[in-house]
């Protein structure tokens, strides 16, 4: 249907509008996993190598989300969308899912390195390694509150984000794993603390790749009742039928969907039309949206098979 509305991403997308914090922390904790990984092999620390490890995925991590942000937003300025019709925000999402493989995977080697080590009597430098774990909590703690407003806005920074409150926490646990080694000379605290983080960062990251995942498989928000919303659409005047009713999310704070309205014959079919779409906007915060309008007497539209 027609009309002077327009259906153009002009506005950034949630990512895009924090990508300068995203790139801020890039560096930060780019930097220090260099300097963590190293202090971990000389202190022979797991904790602090686990830490270490996590902060690699956090690396990678934003180092994905920078760079699907940048390929989004370029494609988007593109007149020509050539085969990408829905452009590449997608990207965002893809990238979400990938740092989720590599957090389940830093988390499992943790654990089973921890399990090796308690086993074992590994000889870990305390002093150095509280050292380092605090520099670490500090850098954490900066890359945290830069990255908190954007986490409720879009699912790429939020993987980022869990990843960075993960290894915030994970600092403080080393921070005490020194200090109590130090002290009493224990050296069981080591792996201990680290099969803790390993466990910490397991089920945040279950919960962001099968959101992620969700995404990709293209089905409906959680929140959207569609029942209750073929309903909705259903008891709008003169609409007698409502099939072929999609809703999906393409990205973050990025709903769609898609829908035929069959109505009345000689009904106000932009009437229908704009009721559709303010109940959508309104009611199911879904701004893009694609309905089809059909006069009751018009036959084959609700014949496909799939």
């Amino acid at each position: 249907m027609g009309g002077d509305h327009d259906h153009g991403a002009g506005a950034l997308r949630a990512g895009a509008r924090h990508q300068r914090r995203l790139a801020i922390s890039f560096v930060l904790i780019g930097v220090f996993f260099v300097v963590e990984a190293v202090g971990g092999i000389l202190t022979n620390s797991l904790a602090l190598l686990s830490d270490a490890g996590h902060m690699l995925t956090d690396v990678v991590g934003l180092g994905m989300a920078l760079a699907a942000i940048q390929l989004a937003s370029r494609h988007a300025r593109r007149a020509d969308a050539g085969q990408h019709t829905f452009g590449l925000y997608r990207l965002e999402i893809l990238a979400a899912f990938v740092n989720s493989l590599l957090l389940f995977g830093v988390a499992v080697y943790v654990l089973f390195e921890a399990v090796r080590r308690l086993t074992g009597e590994p000889e870990v430098l305390g002093l150095p390694m509280l050292v380092v774990a605090t520099l670490g909590l500090a850098v954490n703690v900066v890359a945290f509150l830069l990255l908190r407003e954007g986490a409720e806005e879009s699912i790429n920074v939020e993987g980022a984000y869990l990843e960075v409150l993960a290894d915030t926490l994970g600092s403080v646990g080393v921070i005490v794993a020194a200090v109590l080694l130090e002290v009493f000379g224990w050296a069981w605290v080591d792996p201990v603390v680290g099969a803790g983080i390993g466990l910490w960062i397991l089920p945040r990251t279950w919960r962001l790749g099968s959101q992620a995942v969700r995404i990709l498989l293209q089905a409906a928000p959680p929140e959207v009742d569609l029942a209750a919303l073929s309903a909705s659409l259903g008891a709008l005047p003169g609409v007698v039928g409502v099939h072929d009713l999609h809703v999906w999310t393409l990205t973050s704070d990025m709903e769609n969907a898609s829908v035929h309205l069959v109505v009345e014959v000689g009904a106000d079919s932009h009437g229908v039309l704009d009721q559709a779409r303010a109940l959508l906007h309104d009611e199911y915060a879904i701004a893009h949206a694609t309905l089809q309008v059909e006069p009751a007497d018009h036959q084959g539209c609700d014949e496909i098979s799939w």
